[in-house]
């Protein structure tokens, strides 16, 4: 199984969004889980979805936590549909190249675990998705403010966080000192993203972001639409840490 997705995987990401998002119910975002499945049973209990109900995963649903793969399975069992997180992308990387120096020891930790069933779920995971309806859209990272956010590849989706003032994407440890990519979003449509661990949601006119670091003893975090309620549970503990 792995030869067969080897040629497929990273290269079908490359500009695969999603323009259509039929929701007869609430739709349920969540920020980003890094195999906290714990808190993710405790939020979903909280919400209480139901049958005509969408949940749609942010990205990063692995890594750094403690379950990773009790995650996909519950996404799968609960036929949720995520953005692809960089996360994500990293692994799609290697099983593209087969080259695993570039990984973490975390990494290699989730790729001893995922099966068929997991790379196939990991397969389906797009870029950004669109909510006509709010004039809304979600995604992993975020955008830079001066290009079509359509035209924007999986790299810079998947892994920005602030612009440096050559108006490159960084992320926050590569450019101290320079801004989040949000502050300079002043259009629409309204972005709801993670990958950007805060103490709380990160709201301004155009943009939320609802990654509040779970994995690091912070909160899970939920947005729901069309309420655009925001419910949180607190970890458990920081698992960085241990």
């Amino acid at each position: 199984m792995e030869t067969e997705l080897k040629n497929r995987l990273f290269p079908f990401h490359q500009e695969k969004g999603s323009e259509s998002f039929p929701v007869n119910g609430r739709l349920i975002v969540i920020g980003d889980v890094h195999g906290c499945i714990r808190e993710l049973e405790k939020l979903l209990k909280k919400i209480r979805p139901k049958k005509k109900d969408r949940i749609l995963f942010l990205g990063d649903l692995i890594n750094r936590g403690p379950d990773s793969k009790a995650v996909l399975n519950l996404a799968r069992d609960l036929k949720a549909t995520s953005i692809l997180g960089n996360h994500e992308y990293r692994l799609l990387q290697f099983n593209h190249s087969l080259d695993s120096s570039p990984l973490r020891d975390y990494e290699l930790d989730t790729l001893k675990i995922l099966d068929a069933d997991d790379w196939q779920y990991i397969a389906k995971m797009v870029l950004w998705q669109e909510l006509p309806s709010e004039n809304t859209v979600f995604v992993h990272g975020g955008f830079l403010p001066h290009i079509p956010w359509r035209r924007q590849s999986a790299k810079v989706v998947t892994h920005i966080q602030e612009v440096d003032k050559d108006g490159i994407a960084r992320k926050r440890k590569e450019v101290p000192g320079s801004k989040a990519w949000a502050q300079f979003w002043k259009q629409k449509p309204f972005v709801v993203y993670g990958h950007t661990p805060r103490k709380n949601v990160f709201k301004r006119r155009y943009s939320l972001g609802i990654d509040t670091g779970c994995v690091w003893g912070g909160k899970l975090t939920a947005y729901i639409l069309p309420e655009k309620e925001i419910v949180q549970v607190n970890a458990a503990k920081n698992y960085i840490k241990g």
